[in-house]
């Protein structure tokens, strides 16, 4: 079926396009989130900073209850209930704590240890800007739907800012929820789409090893827990991947081992901290029962006593087909059916998979990646950074599918 027989317009002739002006704009206000990154739940600049540009436009932001984070409709009067289901477009505003690395960068993070190196300011900057331009359609009187844009604090703190804005109510009304993460191995003008899970299930573990220590002549005579430890780190991950349907992709993987000050004593404290990470949401939920049977055997075993402490993060992003489907229809619209491209489920965690826990939605991954470079500049790193024309692409892509959403469901 042809984009013109879907929409009723064709591809070019949907309304939403960014003009140059407000693109050199949205570039600006990136930039300055970028040299003025925040940790989760302290986003006070970057909150009062959105609230200030989308209050400019005519539009009513709430500040969440948490003090950081906005949620603001359009299309909705004060005080009434929208007619039809709203769709939401969501964004993240935290941003990291290591240093930015990059070198000779005029917009590079002035706050020592704390970047913008995960694309959060991105995410901000393509909401926001998509809220102007529906803003701006909604007064020519072209805006069909109402829309609900929810800028969240503190995904990177575990479990994640979206069960506060939850709590807060900014799923209230909400049909259908939309959101893009930054993927540095995509060109920019490009993003990549499944059905299902796009993300995996993200935990963190820390266990505690403890024993009556000794000397490092008489081993036998004790617990020798940094043994016990290195068998921990070994053999746990062995034993939860043969407990498990290898296909789940139940994986704990160790980011920090501490124990021991002198290498004659045998130390009475072991710590290790990892995170647990899974594919399938109900090999998630059963997936601290089987960690800490797999622990508590180890330990045993060398005669090691052991505390646990599984946080619990988020599960995994599960694509609804209907929205998977709206976003490639809008991508297609606006860049054409190549421009969009098949992604693998990452090993990563994200915390929009709450929203998706109440109602269906979908995340794209935004190429970010400059055409023709060769280095790619991961995620969570100090010298991460994002081709700025990205931010068109994504708010050309979020008022295409707001212009071409038919709730419930969007046909093939």
């Amino acid at each position: 079926m042809s984009l013109e027989s879907e929409s009723g317009l064709a591809g070019d002739a949907l309304p939403g396009v960014l003009s140059e002006s407000l693109h050199a704009e949205l570039v600006a206000f990136r930039r300055d989130l970028h040299m003025h990154p925040e940790l989760g739940n302290q986003e006070f600049r970057t909150t009062a900073a959105i609230k200030e540009r989308l209050e400019k436009a005519g539009l009513r932001p709430r500040v969440l209850a948490t003090g950081t984070g906005l949620v603001c409709d359009i299309g909705v009067k004060e005080g009434e209930r929208p007619d039809v289901p709203v769709l939401a477009l969501r964004a993240d505003i935290d941003a990291l704590p290591i240093p930015d690395t990059k070198a000779d960068c005029p917009y590079r993070s002035t706050v020592p240890d704390r970047a913008h190196a995960c694309g959060h300011d991105m995410h901000t900057t393509i909401v926001l800007g998509t809220g102007l331009v529906l803003a701006d359609l909604h007064e020519k009187g072209l805006l069909t739907r109402p829309v609900r844009l929810i800028f969240q604090p503190a995904e990177e703190v575990l479990p994640g800012g979206a069960l506060g804005a939850i709590e807060d109510g900014v799923l209230n009304g909400v049909g259908r929820i939309l959101a893009v993460h930054c993927d540095p191995r995509v060109d920019a003008g490009r993003v990549g789409l499944r059905h299902g899970p796009i993300t995996s299930a993200c935990d963190r573990l820390e266990v505690l090893l403890d024993g009556p220590g000794g000397h490092t002549a008489r081993p036998h005579l004790t617990t020798d827990l940094v043994t016990a430890a290195a068998r921990v780190a070994v053999d746990v991950p062995a034993l939860i991947a043969r407990r498990v349907d290898t296909r789940v992709g139940l994986a704990l993987t160790w980011g920090r081992i501490e124990s021991g000050h002198a290498p004659n004593v045998v130390p009475q404290h072991a710590e290790l901290s990892g995170t647990v990470r899974c594919l399938d949401l109900e090999a998630w939920r059963q997936a601290p029962d089987i960690v800490h049977a797999a622990i508590d055997e180890v330990a045993t075993m060398h005669r090691a006593k052991s505390e646990i402490n599984y946080v619990r993060g988020v599960p995994p992003v599960v694509n609804d087909k209907g929205s998977a489907e709206l976003l490639r229809r809008a991508m297609a619209a606006r860049r054409g059916r190549d421009a969009v491209e098949s992604t693998e489920q990452s090993l990563g965690g994200e915390d929009f998979s709450w929203y998706l826990e109440h109602v269906p939605g979908a995340m794209a991954r935004l190429g970010v990646r400059r055409p023709g470079e060769r280095t790619v500049r991961d995620l969570h790193q100090g010298d991460f950074d994002a081709d700025e024309h990205a931010i068109t692409v994504g708010v050309e892509m979020f008022t295409a599918a707001v212009c071409l959403d038919r709730m419930p469901d969007v046909e093939e």
